[in-house]
């Protein structure tokens, strides 16, 4: 059955949820995360690790914690894992996951998440394990990217990976806008340099993509925000200058992206 939660709820009730998490845990830095499954799970969050581009070897830590993988890492992951188990049924009890793509663990997880993918670049081997996951099943949500020139390095990489299927841009009548929420109206999630200087978009990214890459039955494997920035909506939910019609909708996609995920 479809949930049909007033829009101006949500971000409130994500806001007393997270800080009901905080004072149990102690405050908003205390995070864990895995490097595979620990607890067995229905679901499990996962942001994809990888080497981004401008680094020659991982000797300098950007395939590490603190390269372009891991922006808004974990406050926002955390943010929306809170979410999902207040706002759907989906049993997720597993804290956070990074997915290496050394590693098979990455055919544990049904739903990835990725950003700065402008950046990203991968070996034969890890393009081959990515290309394996996503049509085994899995699913891959990409974020924070902005402009023609990182819509380009973005792309060099995915042809690494899915070589041939079409880019789409994703209609607001496609299931996935339904499958939870009902998602009739979209547009440009900022990140949070849009509380100092009020602009939406980043570098000449100034019209959202809302777009997708299907397998060949038509389901949708890779959802792609591009000219966004859904992460820091989710980060800067608890923070009175950061607009909530943004984090709202940025809630209600990655929702739905999930529970798409979840049945297809």
């Amino acid at each position: 059955m479809k949930l049909a939660p007033r829009i101006t709820a949500l971000p409130l009730l994500l806001w007393f949820t997270v800080g009901l998490y905080a004072l149990q845990f102690g405050g908003y830095r205390r995070y864990s995360y895995s490097m595979g499954p620990t607890v067995p799970s229905e679901f499990y969050w996962s942001r994809l690790q990888y080497t981004s581009g401008y680094a020659n070897s991982n000797i300098f830590g950007f395939r590490a914690y603190g390269g372009s993988w891991s922006r808004d890492f974990p406050k926002a992951d955390n943010d929306c894992l809170i979410a999902l188990r207040r706002l759907t049924r989906i049993h997720s009890p597993s804290p956070l996951n990074v997915v290496d793509l050394d590693s098979d663990h990455i055919f544990d997880y049904p739903w990835i998440y990725a950003v700065d993918v402008n950046t990203w670049t991968f070996t034969t081997e890890e393009a081959k394990r990515l290309h394996d996951y996503l049509l085994k099943g899995g699913f891959l949500m990409v974020d924070d990217f902005h402009g023609t020139d990182d819509w380009q390095h973005f792309m060099a990489g995915m042809r690494m990976v899915l070589p041939d299927p079409p880019v789409e841009d994703l209609q607001d009548a496609d299931e996935i806008y339904h499958v939870l929420y009902d998602i009739n109206e979209k547009f440009q999630i900022p990140s949070e340099v849009y509380v100092n200087t009020g602009r939406t978009y980043e570098k000449d990214g100034y019209v959202p993509k809302w777009r997708a890459i299907r397998n060949d039955h038509g389901r949708i494997m890779v959802a792609i925000c591009a000219n966004m920035h859904l992460g820091d909506a989710w980060e800067w939910a608890d923070s009175p200058e950061y607009p909530e019609k943004f984090s709202g909708l940025a809630f209600r996609i990655v929702l739905n992206y999930i529970t798409y995920a979840m049945t297809h």
